[in-house]
């Protein structure tokens, strides 16, 4: 079995997808052989004990291609990955993509970036009858065509799709996408194990603050400059707000981008309050989470974290897919937008959940069971479409393009 996507690239939500699958995997079919495509292979291959292979041919394809040679061997390698990807697909019986927003374009991408490889590893298994599994995914729409047209073609081919939320399939479904036979489920970190949670007794504890280099979405790329120094400076004011109060402060990161971000809040703040936390993995994450008093996070997964250990937390919200994680979970009046943070409302909001702390613990402790379960049953789901031991997967609900 094979596993695609941007792992081991610094990004801990990506990572906490794919353990959540590795466990199953491991625990539901002990004797598979399983191996990844992705961004990372090296640290996919230390972390988490499986070989891995490299996404792209070009080494450099994460820097800007600013001379001639990079741009030519940008462009040569978009050929040779084609080749490359129809050869990892075709040794296999099944190629599995667990969970991530890789069908969406919340944040900027470029189309013949993750959009055009995971349209290859579709396209590849539909021609060479491996059957491609879309499991859990989050999708969303977007202004770009080229970016709508390649989504909409790599979904179309993958012979099996379920959603983290009904806002990724209704997203599908716009783009002309049949997904009447699709489910939804829940995201796949809600499978993670979780660490012991804290409690409402004692002085005021820690607040951890997840922080994010936000620049706005694939279709909001001339603004994001602005976008970007409005979060910063909103941010800041934010935690400056609550070492004033008295309150430590614990900076959390879930991508590798997103370190210069913590590391501009410290230098503007200057308190002993604030620190950065050191988070490798949503693990990592989690444990930081348990102990503190209230979360505020921007990333889903930081959010995903929070709301998944009980802590009560408030999204800074830059995509509906927080709304909507937020509104089941019954905390869809703690958000605030990432794109016009107030420092002073966002307080207030801060303060509002603070007092309600107690109630919404107790609604986090109902509605995790109800996440969790979904998740399992995607799981057994999932199982049942895999191959048996020598035999062959049933994914065989490929629609006709």
């Amino acid at each position: 079995m094979g596993l695609f996507g941007l792992f081991g690239s610094g990004n801990v939500g990506n990572d906490g997808s794919l353990v959540a699958v590795l466990d199953q995997l491991r625990a539901d079919r002990p004797d598979a052989e399983v191996d990844a495509l992705c961004g990372g292979p090296e640290t996919v291959t230390a972390r988490y004990g499986i070989p891995a292979s490299r996404l792209h041919w070009f080494r450099g394809e994460y820097r800007t291609a600013a001379r001639p040679a990079d741009i030519a061997g940008k462009g040569f390698g978009k050929l040779v990955d084609a080749f490359r990807i129809a050869a990892w697909v075709r040794r296999h019986d099944v190629v599995i993509v667990p969970g991530t927003g890789i069908l969406e374009s919340t944040l900027p991408l470029r189309p013949w970036g993750m959009p055009y490889s995971l349209f290859l590893v579709c396209a590849a298994g539909r021609l060479l009858r491996t059957p491609v599994a879309l499991v859990g995914v989050g999708a969303s729409g977007t202004r770009s065509r080229p970016v709508r047209t390649l989504i909409r073609w790599a979904a179309r081919l993958a012979a099996y799709r379920s959603y983290r939320d009904t806002l990724s399939r209704d997203a599908l479904r716009e783009m002309g996408v049949n997904t009447r036979r699709d489910e939804v489920y829940a995201d796949l970190v809600f499978a993670l194990a979780t660490p012991p949670s804290g409690s409402d007794s004692g002085p005021p504890g820690p607040v951890c603050v997840g922080v994010m280099d936000f620049g706005g979405s694939n279709d909001e790329r001339d603004r994001a400059d602005e976008l970007r120094r409005r979060y910063l400076d909103g941010m800041t004011r934010f935690v400056r707000g609550l070492a004033a109060e008295g309150r430590p402060v614990r900076l959390l990161t879930g991508d590798d981008v997103d370190r210069t971000v913590a590391e501009a809040i410290l230098e503007a703040v200057d308190s002993p309050l604030v620190v950065a936390a050191a988070t490798a993995s949503l693990g990592d994450l989690m444990k930081e989470m348990a102990v503190a008093d209230t979360v505020v996070a921007t990333r889903y997964h930081n959010l995903v974290c929070a709301l998944k250990v009980g802590t009560p937390a408030l999204a800074v919200s830059y995509a509906a897919k927080s709304d909507r994680l937020m509104a089941d979970m019954g905390l869809g009046e703690h958000c605030h937008p990432a794109r016009e943070i107030d420092a002073d409302r966002l307080l207030e909001q801060f303060r509002a959940l603070e007092r309600d702390r107690a109630r919404v613990r107790r609604t986090l402790a109902e509605r995790n069971p109800v996440l969790a379960e979904r998740v399992r049953r995607q799981f057994e789901a999932l199982n049942a479409l895999l191959p048996a031991s020598g035999g062959a997967p049933d994914l065989a609900r490929q629609e006709t393009p």
